[in-house]
């Protein structure tokens, strides 16, 4: 079918950048070209922006023709569901086309959000690794929201490559299973092989998958298309410099202010779950605030903007102000779009879909910090009014000051109506007592350490309701591959707590707080508190705390800290980074923290990780980014202080206590923690120098995570996994932990690293596990496990 168009507002990319789009099938009768222009953005992992022309974000669009296509999308899936349906909408550009899409089934309805809301935990969380803003959280008042219906809707605007999806489904399908999936977006570029990957991954989990959209077809990407990319915005935005051009500052609009009288019973969206029940307050509560705007807005065109996640409602009232011109025979000239997080070039040109760009500072108070927020395709001149909705939360003060969204907008319209929705607030599901936070342990009590090493911010359980592998019952062979590695690279450890200790000093300062993510960030913990010691004569506060995959860091251990510390001063510790997991789970975590803890906190918590290795570039501190095999990595509890993994045990771990754990005391004749903490600060005087002749250097250098090794992961999955990245272990140290432990299928070597991978290959032959070369990898060695 027909490629690019004339006319088309995808040409200025597809002409510089070699992106091609070409529709397969258009079942809605809209071809690609139809529906999407193309941008340009600094993004490594997808530079490609596809701007929907009916979406409703980016571009100004007659909101008619929003929920058109959103209601013949959510037809679409009403044809694929099987049973009762639940809608799962992604933030922040499908909330409010998964609304309509549930809208169009009768079914309800929650959209993942990017904001913490106080009382309520995350029934799951997930990863978007291509966006701007990455991590979602799922808040409905009710937790077992999603475990409703036979069929589960999940909706985007786009699907390029399925991976989201599927991490979705993989994440939810845990907590709430369901025999059926469907995908529902405006568009479907997926590859074939995407497409298997998709079926496949879905088909292991014993459930059935379908996928619906307007058109679907193929975008052609050139390889180099992320560095050419960032060279033409270069080009761009130095032309521009050379040019001197200025944005013009007209003169400043009127402002008005109107809080709608919307009942705080109904939710403004979909954020923690909407019933088809609550429709008709919901209709009620719309034509009110339209009602009370019509009288506050000139004839002529008039914008409505929505802000960031809240979609639904703005395009809403945008059309109950069209329906009501046209009742009353006027042209109704409404538009609607949304603000974003994500940042565009914007080019002046017909072939080009982000023509004019707005940036403006944060407004809500954000979990994850402030920083830029955008509004596309505005121009000065072309409305009477903007009407600009938002909910309390994000009615602050930034919002009005200077330089602010609604002082940049009085400055395009002559009016600007500023109308503010209540956020509804859920009820809290049970009275919450007054915080009373537990102490922490100390060896020899608990643990092996000795008492001034570490504090265990956890509750002690008795061994036997651990969740302990057998992993602990190490074998001789385990001992004597840890032996072998302690003595291979002892001096490398050292050198490497040096230079990643003094890094933490030159960040936090003399007063440090060390917080080690348990277990493989303990034994690091101990040791960089040793050097901080021996070197530098400080006693740095070493506290270890559990951090659980998929749950995250312990809250109340963070409480426990904050109310101790500065947590402006706290340095979270891991022993390697692997794919990157536990760098992405501890931003996630650390945010949720900010934003709940009572605090009026000296100052926030700071997600950054500190790791003794990066091999995957995932962190901008560490001590080598070199991939080897660190000793801690062959044994479990008996080199991590004889301390069990954490659990959160229901009937044991209540919701003011930390973590539980418990002390294996029964392993101590086992027991090498000492003896690897000992053994390498004996190598401290040898490497004291080196450090601090390579210190200056390091920290003068560019340590930018690029997250290199995760597309690496992404490549193995592809090519080994069917594209699950869950079936990845990357680097020497977890690739070890699965020969060890786990049912590896394949190990991907590099050649080039051999020196590194003596322990690797000796439990791969004798496992019998093929070694597979791959060149030019980040690591220098990559374990595949069985499905």
């Amino acid at each position: 079918m027909r490629d690019e168009v004339s006319g088309w507002s995808g040409t200025w990319v597809a002409e510089r950048l070699g992106v091609r789009l070409r529709t397969t099938d258009a079942p809605s009768g809209m071809m690609l070209t139809d529906l999407v222009g193309l941008a340009v953005r600094r993004n490594p992992r997808r530079a490609q922006l596809l701007v929907s022309s009916v979406l409703g974000k980016h571009l100004p669009t007659d909101p008619r023709v929003v929920t058109d296509a959103a209601l013949r999308l959510g037809a679409k899936a009403r044809a694929a569901v099987t049973g009762d349906a639940v809608v799962l909408g992604y933030a922040e550009t499908a909330t409010a086309l998964g609304h309509l899409v549930a809208d169009a089934l009768g079914a309800p309805y929650l959209h993942s959000t990017r904001r913490v809301v106080d009382g309520l935990e995350s029934a799951a969380d997930f990863y978007e690794e291509h966006s701007h803003a990455t991590a979602h959280r799922l808040l409905p008042t009710d937790p077992a929201f999603l475990a409703r219906g036979e069929t589960l809707v999940l909706v985007d605007d786009e699907v390029i490559t399925g991976k989201t999806i599927v991490n979705t489904i993989r994440a939810l399908h845990k907590k709430f299973p369901h025999k059926h999936y469907v995908v529902a977006a405006l568009v479907d570029l997926r590859s074939e092989a995407d497409r298997g990957r998709m079926e496949r991954s879905v088909k292991r989990l014993r459930a059935t998958l379908d996928v619906v959209s307007l058109a679907s077809g193929e975008i052609e990407l050139p390889e180099d298309l992320a560095d050419n990319g960032n060279r033409l915005i270069d080009t761009v935005e130095n032309l521009r410099q050379l040019a001197g051009v200025e944005p013009i500052r007209g003169q400043r609009g009127e402002v008005v202010q109107v809080v709608a009288t919307w009942p705080r019973a109904v939710p403004e969206g979909g954020r923690h779950g909407f019933v088809p029940g609550a429709a008709g307050s919901y209709e009620s509560a719309v034509t009110v605030t339209a009602a009370a705007i019509a009288g506050r807005i000139p004839d002529g065109p008039v914008h409505i903007l929505g802000t960031e996640e809240l979609m639904y409602a703005p395009l809403r009232i945008a059309s109950a102000l069209a329906d009501r011109r046209a009742a009353e025979g006027r042209r109704h000239e409404i538009t609607y779009s949304t603000t974003t997080r994500s940042p565009v070039l914007a080019v002046e040109d017909p072939g080009y879909a982000i023509r004019t760009a707005i940036t403006f500072p944060s407004h809500d108070a954000p979990a994850d910090g402030d920083g830029p927020r955008f509004a596309y395709n505005l121009r000065e001149g072309a409305y009477e009014a903007i009407v600009l909705v938002v909910d309390e939360p994000a009615d602050t003060t930034a919002l009005h000051e200077e330089g602010g969204l609604v002082d940049q907008l009085a400055r395009l319209a002559p009016r600007v109506v500023v109308v503010t929705v209540p956020a509804f607030t859920p009820e809290p599901r049970h009275d919450q007592p007054a915080r009373q936070l537990p102490a922490p342990l100390h060896g020899p009590a608990f643990g092996s350490y000795e008492r001034d090493d570490v504090a265990w911010l956890v509750k002690d359980l008795p061994a036997e309701t651990s969740a302990e592998t057998p992993e602990d019952e190490e074998a001789q062979a385990h001992r004597e591959l840890f032996d072998e590695a302690l003595t291979a690279s002892a001096q490398r450890v050292a050198y490497a707590i040096g230079l990643v200790t003094e890094q933490v000093l030159a960040r936090r300062g003399q007063d440090a707080v060390l917080v080690s993510l348990m277990r493989a960030g303990t034994p690091i913990g101990v040791l960089m508190r040793r050097w901080a010691q021996r070197v530098h004569g400080l006693d740095l506060p070493h506290y270890a705390v559990s951090m659980i995959r998929g749950r995250g860091i312990d809250q109340t251990a963070l409480a426990y800290l904050a109310a101790h510390h500065d947590p402006a001063r706290v340095m979270f510790v891991g022993g390697w980074t692997g794919t990157g997991a536990i760098a992405r789970e501890l931003a996630g975590s650390v945010e949720k923290s900010n934003a709940t803890l009572d605090a009026h906190l000296a100052s926030p918590f700071s997600p950054e990780l500190a790791v003794l290795a990066d091999p995957g570039r995932s962190v901008a501190v560490y001590g080598t980014r070199e991939d080897y095999l660190i000793p801690s990595a062959c044994l479990g509890s008996t080199v991590t202080g004889l301390v069990s993994r954490a659990v959160i045990d229901d009937d044991r771990v209540g919701p003011n206590d930390f973590h539980g754990a418990a002390f294996r005391a029964d392993l101590a004749p086992a027991d090498v923690s000492k003896r690897f903490v000992d053994t390498v600060a004996a190598r401290f005087p040898i490497v004291r120098t080196k450090v601090m002749l390579d210190l200056g250097a390091h920290l003068g250098g560019d340590h930018k995570p690029t997250w290199v090794g995760w597309d690496a992961v992404e490549d193995a999955a592809e090519k080994f996994g069917d594209g699950d990245v869950s079936l990845v272990e990357a680097g020497v140290d977890d690739t070890v932990r699965l020969l060890l432990h786990g049912e590896p299928a394949t190990i991907l070597v590099d050649p080039a690293r051999d020196a590194d991978l003596g322990a690797v290959k000796k439990l791969a032959e004798a496992r019998e596990v093929p070694l597979e070369r791959v060149t030019d990898l980040p690591y220098a060695c990559i374990g595949l496990r069985r499905p």
